[in-house]
Order: structure tokens, then sequence, then C-alpha cells
């Protein structure tokens, strides 16, 4: 019995997925070649492997004739009546010609074809238990690091490949860390095999996370619609209903957090945004930004801009670290997305209206408030304006001011007075 064959078979079989079968045909087509070598002019050399014994035998056929003159492809009759008694002249036998070594350079050839054949069989293997399992959550257990810091993660049956870019910079690994991922695909390799590929920075990971932690999820109760990431550092996605009685984002949450706060746990810490879903562009930036107000919005639709005006004390959150958090809204949202501070915003403002006043020859600038259509229904109150008119302000005047000063009259808040110089401006530019 060759048992180191069957050791083989074995350990193919039960590690790789890889069935006998393919096996002995990968070692017979690589031992044929290696014993054409060896048998010096043999002819339709053929080799059988016992799947049971590991026992290997090579035939090789030759013509039965009167005289051999060829003897690596010819028998004479009398010696092939003593393999089969029936045969004749003319006929052709198979004859057991096993070399008792096929030599180094045969071996090296049959070490390369069976390397080559079980390659291939292991690509079947792996794309017929993989290729159906894309975006589903498996877990492994790193096995080492190659080419810089990929992740070679062992699933068992295969070696899957975490490459650099496909898991968060803060993260990283040693040899026997756990590790749970997304299964991203399959791909061929160059030498003509093929290697799993897995996940932990795509946005998909996220969502499988949520989906074994959230059943509204799974049975479609709640839907995500988008995920926007930058893996490692934040997450933000927007869910809606199907059913008015859910709560879309207190699903996710949980009881106490407890759901979400798994998901955070497995991501190390990453922040997650979980934003109830809007059609309207403007207003999901407003629920991606809450608590935080927007307090001036202009959309361009034709260069897909949105132009936003906050408080300045809030300026800095609605950036983020490096621009982070408006670089992951704008995405969420499909615009780029211009952001200013309300101060800077009212300097410039401030600054066209003082340049407005001063450059016009327009007398209606000089007329009293009353006469400007459009200001009472703008602030609601119009005792305001009779009031700034008995003040003697008049357009040019307001139109120096700032909403500050403006604030300073009785009765206007600094709202009511960005309302009023917002659309004195309209009016005149």
């Amino acid at each position: 019995m060759n048992k180191d064959l069957i050791a083989i078979f074995e350990y193919l079989e039960r590690e790789k997925g890889i069935s006998r079968d393919i096996i002995i045909e990968a070692i017979a087509e690589s031992l044929r070649a290696a014993a054409r070598k060896s048998i010096s002019g043999a002819a339709n050399v053929t080799v059988k492997i016992h799947p049971k014994t590991g026992n290997i035998e090579v035939f090789c056929e030759k013509e039965i004739v009167d005289e051999v003159e060829v003897a690596a492809q010819e028998i004479s009759l009398e010696d092939a009546r003593s393999i089969d008694p029936e045969c004749q002249i003319g006929q052709f036998i198979d004859i057991e010609a096993t070399p008792k070594e096929f030599g180094r350079i045969a071996a090296q050839k049959a070490r390369q074809i069976i390397s080559q054949k079980l390659r291939g069989a292991e690509r079947n293997v792996i794309y017929e238990e993989y290729r159906h399992r894309v975006n589903e959550l498996v877990s492994g257990t790193v096995k080492r690091l190659v080419r810089g810091s990929n992740v070679i993660v062992d699933l068992g049956k295969v070696e899957a490949i975490m490459p650099t870019r496909h898991y968060p910079k803060t993260e990283s690994y040693h040899i026997g860390d756990k590790v749970l991922a997304l299964m991203l695909g399959v791909q061929d390799t160059e030498n003509g095999g093929a290697e799993v590929i897995l996940s932990r920075s795509h946005s998909e990971f996220v969502r499988q996370l949520l989906i074994q932690e959230v059943p509204e999820i799974s049975d479609g109760t709640v839907i995500i619609d988008k995920i926007v990431r930058e893996a490692g550092y934040r997450t933000k996605l927007t869910v809606r209903s199907t059913d008015s009685k859910v709560d879309p984002v207190g699903a996710c949450v949980g009881m106490r957090g407890v759901r979400v706060k798994n998901v955070v746990r497995e991501l190390n810490n990453e922040k997650i945004d979980i934003i109830p879903f809007a059609q309207d562009a403007v207003e999901l930036l407003q629920n991606a930004l809450s608590p935080i107000e927007i307090r001036k919005v202009n959309v361009n639709e034709d260069e897909r801009v949105i132009s936003i005006v906050v408080e300045d004390e809030d300026f800095a959150a609605v950036i983020g670290k490096k621009g982070m958090n408006a670089r992951l809204n704008g995405q969420l949202i499909g615009y780029e997305l211009d952001i200013q501070r309300m101060g800077d915003y009212n300097k410039v403002m401030a600054l066209q209206g003082s340049e407005l006043a001063e450059s016009s020859d327009d007398p209606t600038l000089d007329e009293p408030l009353t006469s400007i259509a459009g200001i009472n229904k703008l602030i609601g109150n119009k005792l305001i304006v009779e009031h700034l008119a008995a003040e003697g302000y008049t357009l040019r005047k307001i139109l120096k001011m700032s909403p500050e000063q403006l604030a300073g009259v009785p009765g206007i808040s600094l709202e009511t007075a960005d309302k009023i110089l917002e659309q004195v401006r309209k009016q005149r530019m």
C-alpha cells in the first residue's frame, strides 16, 4: 500500500473538499507525462491508481508482431500469449511497464502537473462553495500576513484574503486573531486558482451586522436605504419603516441602545449615525444634522450643490474632523455641500447691502417702509413695520445695518431682523 499517496488523498478530501476521483485523475495525468519520458519510445502510455491502496501501475500499448523491430512499441506473439492466450498477430496489447524510478526530471514534471491540476480542482471547489455566499458574514482565524499587510484568514476548507484596502486603517491583526468579515466575492488568481476576498471596510458589512441585530430589518419592516462610510471612523445610514407603528431609528438603536452598541462593538467603536429617510434632499440633510438647525439654504440643481448657513458655534460639528461629517452627508444626500458660518454670511450680506445703499440712486430706497410690498406679509406683524417707519427707517438705512443692529430696535428679534434684511436685499439686488 502507498501510504503517502493515501494520506494525500485523505488530506485533500478533508481539508480542501476535493474529491478523490479528481485527485487520482490529476496524479495519473502527471505520471503519464513522467512515464513517457522514462520509457523511451513507448506509445499510448496509461497509468492506473488504485483509490483504496494507492498502488500505481503503468501500461504501454504494444503491437503483436512476428519479429520485434522496435521493442518499445512491439511484442512477439509468443510473449503476448503469455499474457493473453487468445491474442493474434496485428492486435494491440497493454504491457505493464512501471519504471522502478521515474527519475528526477519525471518527478519534477509530475509535481508541476499535479500542482496545476489541483489548483484547478480547488478553484472549482471554492467557486462552488462560496459563489452563492457573497455578502454573507463569515468568521475565521488569522493565519498569516502577506505582501505588506494583506491578511490571510483560515475559513476551514479554504484560506481567504482580506487585502489592506478592505479593512479599516484603525485595525491591526495578529496570527491567531478571530475575524468576522463580509464575503465580498471570489476572484481568479494569476496561477490559475481562485481566492475568496473578505472585507470589513465595505458598507455592506455594516448592513449585514445590523441585519443580525435587528429583526425588523430581516423581516422587511425596516429598510436601510443608503449607507455611506469612512471605515474605522464613521458610518451614516438612512432608514425608513413600512409600518407606521414602527419607529425605524428606534428599532435599529434598540432598548437602551443595545442593538446598535453590539454593531459598534464589532466595528471597534466606529461612530454610527442612524438617520430617518426623507425623499427631499434638504429635509434629509436637516435630519442628518439634527439637532443642529440649518439657518439658510440654497439648492443649485444644475451643479448639484446645496449651500447652507449654520450658526458659528455649530460650524465645526457640521464640518467634522478633517471635513468627514460634511463629506459623508454630501454622499448621503447626493449633493456637494457648501457650508458657511452665520457670522461670515452676515458680513458678506452686510457688505453687499452697504454697497447697494451707497451706489444706488433709486429714490424708492428713501421711501417709508410701509410703501414696500411684501414686508408685512414676510414678518407677519404690521406694527413692527409701522414702528420702523415712525422711527425714520428707510430701505437705504436698513441696507446699511447688520442683523444685530436691526435687532436693537424694540420689538424686533434677531430672527425677524434677519428676515427683513434678507427680503430687502432680494428685492433690491
